[in-house]
């Protein structure tokens, strides 16, 4: 199998036929032995029938369908330790991953390079809070995270067998692509391109709320950094009230008036509760993230498949 394709899916059946449509004229001249996997989540409409349905007319098609809502990363790893091609290209369904990028990371591919990742210079469609949370997700992500992630890079990547392979073998929870693959490393190149809007409907994707859970991901799986800034705050403030306690002791020992008022202790008590929340809340951050990690519950389950060979 020289080529992978796999397409995390949840109640797209509107833009699935415009996706193929476009998608398959452009792996035909690259290479006939290619594979596209829809990992579906249960669906409320119709998409896993219109899936099945294209199946039938060309059997490189190929479906995972899940217990239950797993969510898109755990989709897209579900999809990728099914792949068997040589190069495997991660994208979304609703064309805002241009199919026609591919002949250009295919090409990126034989040059030698094994993670190929598009980077978005406009992000048509997108409202402006959305690029603000990502602008800032990001820098902030790569001034604290172990790693760098190339900012304005979503999921959609090709990658080689053997980084499919190593990312496959990360035993992470979070399914924070981007992340794990930056960890894995390898030869990465860049290729900018302008993202357009989807093709169909409304996306099942929480805007706000997905890309602050992306940021927390990014900060607290691949760094420790929010706990050392926690200690340096409890130091910072400790040192403060010691500072306060000096200065108090001498205005007694010298009989001079106090001026300070109740005011000024409220904001005090107040601003010392919220580092102290702010700090729980962070070591909160870090154990939840333990706790799923030693549950080492499976992170999909696969209900059906078609296409795919019986699995040991």
């Amino acid at each position: 199998m020289q080529l992978s394709v796999v397409v995390p899916v949840f109640n797209e059946e509107r833009n699935v036929p415009e996706f193929l449509r476009r998608l398959a004229p452009l792996l035909q001249p690259i290479t006939p032995d290619y594979e596209i996997i829809f990992a579906v989540d249960p669906c409320t409409d119709r998409t896993e029938d219109v899936i099945l349905e294209h199946r039938a007319r060309d059997p490189r098609i190929k479906l995972l369908r899940f217990s239950r809502r797993f969510g898109q990363p755990m989709a897209t790893l579900a999809g990728m330790a099914y792949s068997r091609g040589e190069a495997v290209i991660v994208m979304d369904v609703d064309l805002q991953d241009p199919p026609e990028l591919i002949t250009e990371m295919i090409a990126k591919w034989r040059e030698g390079y094994e993670v190929v990742l598009p980077q978005r210079r406009q992000r048509t469609g997108e409202p402006w809070l959305k690029r603000v949370v990502s602008a800032v997700g990001y820098r902030v992500i790569n001034r604290m995270a172990e790693v760098q992630i190339p900012p304005n890079t979503g999921d959609f990547r090709l990658m080689t067998r053997r980084v499919v392979d190593e990312v496959v073998r990360l035993k992470e929870t979070h399914g924070f692509l981007r992340g794990m693959v930056a960890v894995v490393g390898f030869r990465q190149c860049i290729i900018p391109f302008d993202r357009p809007p989807r093709f169909q409907g409304h996306t099942n994707y929480n805007r706000f709320l997905g890309s602050l859970r992306i940021g927390f991901n990014g900060i607290f799986c691949f760094s420790t950094y929010a706990l050392q800034l926690s200690t340096l705050f409890g130091f910072a403030i400790a040192g403060g009230s010691l500072l306060l306690a000096t200065i108090y002791l001498f205005y007694k020992v010298m009989g001079w008036t106090i001026l300070w008022g109740n005011p000024t202790t409220i904001i005090l008590i107040s601003f010392l509760g919220g580092i102290q929340l702010i700090s729980v809340g962070i070591l909160g951050e870090y154990i939840g993230r333990i706790y799923e990690e030693v549950r080492g519950r499976p992170r999909y389950i696969v209900e059906r498949s078609a296409g795919f060979e019986p699995r040991a």
